[in-house]
């Protein structure tokens, strides 16, 4: 994928807000346990999204602030959380004093920053000895059906580049060495949100108009062929987290 590209799938999920909202996971309760410290009062949710994390975190008891670039995913997030403080910026430029979080997260989005420009900026926001933890949801491909919908997404055999940990070798001192926890769960959702989630994804939502719906009608009938969705409420979706995190030495 080129600079332009990377930049136009970057910038396009404000379109595919509601679904983004809809259909994507939450994060299993042991990833925040891993990620965020025990002594954390103050935590930014960077690259917030439409508060999947966000509500998480708050729910936690946790001081919470969203920091999220675009406008329509920002604006689903306030209507979604409308008690959370909610700030426009990205890692590159956050809106923030010095040293004014304990925690920054970053869930499914730090393949979409400039690491380079990014890691001072998050030093800066951070307490002294302050984490920077990192996470991505991932489909488990071992499961049948799931390599299977991948073959209807990406019909032509070029299998997606995985989003799961680029930038991390970009962490470095003041930074500590980066460690590394997997974790695997499932997640339970509805036909509706399985296309949701499809939907939501940037190589679809960046398909001409007529491609992706011809493409989400074929993810419909898909559903219909497997026996492992036809004729269920619930869909069963395995997935692999994984987390990284640091700290400022």
């Amino acid at each position: 994928m080129d600079r332009s590209d990377h930049r136009t799938q970057a910038l396009s999920f404000g379109t595919a807000a509601a679904a983004y909202q809809r259909g994507r996971p939450p994060y299993p309760p042991q990833a925040i346990d891993w990620m965020v410290p025990a002594t954390t009062r103050r935590i930014l949710d960077l690259g917030a999204g439409t508060g999947k994390l966000t509500r998480q975190l708050h729910e936690r008891g946790l001081d919470t602030i969203a920091v999220e670039p675009d406008d329509q995913m920002r604006a689903e997030l306030t209507r979604q959380l409308p008690d959370i403080t909610v700030l426009a910026g990205s890692a590159e430029a956050i809106p923030l004093p010095d040293h004014s979080v304990d925690t920054v997260v970053a869930a499914q989005v730090w393949h979409w920053v400039d690491a380079e420009h990014a890691m001072p900026e998050v030093a800066r926001t951070l307490t002294p000895h302050g984490t920077l933890s990192l996470v991505w949801n991932i489909p488990d491909q071992r499961e049948g059906w799931i390599s299977a919908l991948d073959r209807v997404l990406h019909p032509r055999g070029a299998p997606p580049i995985s989003s799961v940990g680029v930038g991390v070798d970009a962490i470095e001192p003041p930074f500590a060495p980066v460690e590394h926890h997997a974790i695997e769960w499932r997640d339970h959702l509805t036909r509706t949100e399985l296309i949701d989630l499809v939907a939501s994804s940037s190589s679809v939502i960046t398909l001409p108009p007529a491609e992706r719906a011809v493409l989400l009608i074929e993810v419909s009938r898909f559903c219909d062929s497997r026996p492992e969705l036809a004729g269920t409420s619930k869909i069963t979706m395995p997935y692999i987290t994984h987390c990284y995190r640091t700290r400022l030495l």
